[in-house]
């Protein structure tokens, strides 16, 4: 990765349709540049628990899920351990039994999984899979120097990713607070209660019926404000009941 590109990729991953696009096309690259691999797949973890975050085309579906399930194979223990784990042929391979058999029914003959040192992640692993005894073993080199550069992208990518979702939790929490409040104060006034007390109505209401206090004043606000929102067509009334006059006439 050359210092330009390494300069403009912040501005890549924002510009882009989406960092998944973006990662997905990293590991087609990581295909085309390691000889011998037949596809190639991200393995991080998150809220405790492994997952792929991208994987290249042709890569067989379950090749990372069934390690994780079984919490045994060669991206698990190289994200895990950030020891790097090679099987030249998985025909022969004595580890990870339940895994073995599986990726030998996909196709897969050669595995190599590269840890990745991706803060504040504590375990992420690139793994290459080929579908030849030893297809991996002459480019191991290359692939090495791959994942230290998709390190930084995945890190970038990770950081985005979290900067967005912390955005739009904040959004989110703005616009639930500002519900709430208003929930508050239709109550105060319909009840002549105080603001605490309205609170703590709302939120036993909440309980007995299960809602999501957010979501219960939502829908009271929405309630009110249609009844005390003139409906298209109907005149506006005086306190008294009677008819306002329309304002376009005289």
């Amino acid at each position: 990765m050359s210092p330009e590109t390494s300069d403009t990729l912040e501005m890549a991953m924002v510009r882009s349709s989406g960092l998944d696009t973006l990662l997905h096309d990293l590991t087609d690259r990581a295909v085309d540049e390691v000889s011998g691999a037949a596809a190639c797949s991200i393995t991080v973890r998150r809220s405790g628990r492994l997952l792929t975050l991208a994987g290249s085309a042709g890569l067989p579906g379950g090749l990372d899920q069934r390690q994780y399930e079984n919490g045994s194979g060669p991206c698990v223990q190289a994200a895990e351990t950030q020891v790097e784990q090679y099987a030249p042929d998985l025909a022969a391979e004595t580890r990870w039994p339940g895994y073995r058999e599986y990726a030998l029914s996909a196709g897969v003959r050669c595995v190599l999984a590269l840890p990745l040192a991706v803060e504040p992640e504590t375990g992420a692993a690139i793994n290459f899979y080929g579908t030849e005894p030893g297809s991996l073993g002459s480019d191991r080199a290359t692939a090495r120097a791959f994942a230290a550069r998709a390190a930084d992208t995945i890190a970038v990518a990770l950081r985005i990713e979290r900067e967005r979702t912390s955005a739009a939790d904040v959004r989110s929490a703005l616009l639930s607070r500002s519900v709430i409040d208003q929930a508050i104060g239709i109550l105060m006034a319909q009840e002549r209660v105080s603001a605490q007390i309205a609170l703590a109505r709302l939120r036993r209401l909440s309980q007995d019926r299960n809602v999501k206090l957010r979501d219960l004043c939502g829908a009271l606000v929405a309630k009110v404000g249609g009844a005390d929102g003139a409906r298209p067509g109907m005149p506006r009334r005086r306190p008294d009941g009677r008819p306002s006059p329309d304002p376009g006439r005289r």
